[in-house]
């Protein structure tokens, strides 16, 4: 059992979302950056589909009231055990009456799994929360003061919740590394860079500018927009704006202006659509936005850069890079590689590796970068 003592913002009980009810109008939910409660299940042994908790901004403390395995990842809000430093993408073995508790820090959101997951009803094929809806998750709404979850059947043995702390390297250290480094001449490291923004020595990947970088295609709208605004849209830097959350992400920068105005018929959204209102501002959808919309769709960021979207602080910048779809699939063979070869790094280190589902947003996914140790950042 895990007792929330303080929420944070906003907790809520997600897993890797709700599939398949896009025709009623359901939106697929889940956890907004799926590579981390992937990442962090597979350090406690679990599925990757398991429900974990969704902490934003952290400020946030929780009571485990039996033994049990966690590992956080995502964000870095210097998380602590009972006072001692837990790093993200780390998994440790916690006592009955420990607490962890979570201050400010760099991203947004944190994902925590718990060995066993959050045992929560499941709804429509998922245990994660619809906060629009009202319905999954922990009685359909965000965490409170005072809420208790269970927790599932634990996947791991004694000897295995025990043991050591065992971590891997994020994907801010850079998935696709390997990509970068084909580059073979000048020409071919700027285009190189302009692709991957430079990488930080905390491991962010950023524009020159600090802003996080984010891969798109051009939408089905994106012809109907002036030559200049077309333009401005991979020039300008884009600042999140505190109107953000669950279903999207507001930015403020230039308008963005269509050559002819009217009235369109609504259309199908996903996760990453950028949308453009009236106004010009434009919003990149998340999990939790409509399935539809009658805006004009300029773009939409890759399935391989969402989990940088869900970890773009409120305030920061954004800057948007076209790809085309050859790139776009590039990314995402980068990301299953990654995740692929961190499953075999857990593996070769003895770590249990339970089944995917069809849940799971994609087939394993970084060179070995398993590492054995105190969970203390260097």
């Amino acid at each position: 059992m895990i007792v929330v003592v303080k929420p944070g913002l906003l907790a809520s009980v997600q897993d890797l979302g709700r599939h398949g009810h896009r025709d009623l109008g359901i939106c697929p939910g889940g956890a907004l950056d799926a590579l981390a409660l992937t990442l962090a299940n597979r350090l406690v042994g679990n599925a990757p589909g398991a429900a974990g908790i969704e902490l934003t901004m952290g400020r946030c403390e929780l009571r485990f009231e039996a033994d049990t395995r966690i590992a956080l990842a995502g964000g870095d809000f210097g998380a602590r055990l009972d006072g001692v430093p837990l790093a993200p993408y780390w998994s440790v073995a916690v006592r009955a009456g420990q607490s962890l508790v979570l201050g400010a820090g760099a991203g947004l959101r944190a994902w925590l799994a718990v060995a066993g997951g959050i045992d929560v009803p499941v709804v429509l094929g998922s245990r994660s929360t619809d906060l629009k809806a009202g319905f999954g998750g922990h009685r359909g709404r965000a965490l409170k003061k005072g809420d208790r979850l269970a927790t599932g059947p634990s996947p791991l043995d004694a000897a295995q919740r025990e043991r050591r702390a065992l971590g891997l390297r994020g994907p801010e250290g850079g998935i696709d590394e390997r990509d970068r480094h084909r580059a073979a001449d000048a020409d071919a490291a700027e285009r190189a860079h302009s692709l991957f923004g430079r990488q930080h020595d905390d491991g962010r990947e950023d524009g020159d500018d600090g802003a996080t970088v984010l891969r798109v295609m051009p939408g089905p709208e994106f012809d109907q927009f002036t030559r200049a605004s077309q333009a401005t849209l991979w020039r300008a830097a884009w600042r999140v704006t505190p109107q953000s959350n669950r279903m999207g992400s507001r930015l403020d920068g230039p308008a963005l202006q269509r050559a002819r105005a009217g009235d369109m018929l609504s259309s199908g959204v996903v996760p990453g659509t950028i949308q453009v209102p009236p106004a010009g501002q434009p919003i990149i959808l998340m999990g939790d936005a409509q399935t539809t919309g009658g805006y004009p769709r300029i773009g939409g960021v890759i399935r391989a850069d969402l989990w940088k979207l869900a970890q773009a602080p409120l305030g920061g910048l954004l800057r948007l890079v076209e790809v085309d779809a050859a790139q776009a699939r590039l990314a995402w063979e980068a990301q299953r590689r990654y995740l692929a070869l961190a499953l075999q790094g857990l593996s070769a280190a003895g770590w249990p590796i339970a089944p995917s589902t069809s849940s799971s947003p994609a087939s394993p996914a970084i060179p070995d970068t398993t590492v054995q140790g105190p969970p203390h950042a260097d």
